[in-house]
């Protein structure tokens, strides 16, 4: 069963476009916070893992545009790991109209979080090391890979 991570925020001026509509580029902001805290959620620091020399860039991208967020609306980042290897994450994400939670990381278990769906994308990602070469990060960071595994409720694939 997919696993969410709940994320709520509330649209800021500066996020917004003339037509107090929230700017496209945004959302892809807001996908990067689901996915440091979804990360966070897994027992997992960022800054420890680029320390160790592990590096997660995007690779692909894709958002699907439903309905406009408005300035000063409350709106929740939802984020799942739908995909794990060793050498590539995939991560879905919807951005739901509304503070669906009463609190940062809270989790919904299901095909998809319930609310209205403003935005639906995702991203790609592969594992590198400081040169920009893959690495497999089950080898390079077995507790950490098995911890992302087990948040995402995924069988291990190496």
């Amino acid at each position: 069963m997919a696993k969410w991570l709940l994320h709520p925020l509330r649209v800021r001026y500066q996020e917004t476009d003339q037509m107090g509509v929230v700017y496209h580029a945004n959302y892809l902001n807001w996908f990067e916070i689901g996915r440091t805290e979804w990360v966070r959620q897994a027992g997992i620091n960022y800054k420890e893992m680029e320390a160790k020399g592990l590096l997660l860039p995007v690779t692909d991208v894709e958002a699907s545009f439903k309905q406009p967020a408005l300035y000063d609306d409350w709106v929740t980042v939802a984020t799942r790991a739908a995909e794990i290897t060793s050498i590539r994450v995939r991560f879905e994400s919807r951005v739901l109209s509304g503070n669906l939670t009463g609190s940062l990381g809270e989790s919904y278990e299901g095909d998809a979080p319930p609310g209205t769906l403003l935005v639906r994308g995702g991203t790609k990602h592969v594992w590198v090391n400081r040169e920009w070469r893959p690495v497999r990060f089950a080898r390079e960071a077995p507790d950490w890979y098995d911890k992302m595994i087990q948040l995402a409720g995924l069988a291990t694939s190496i």
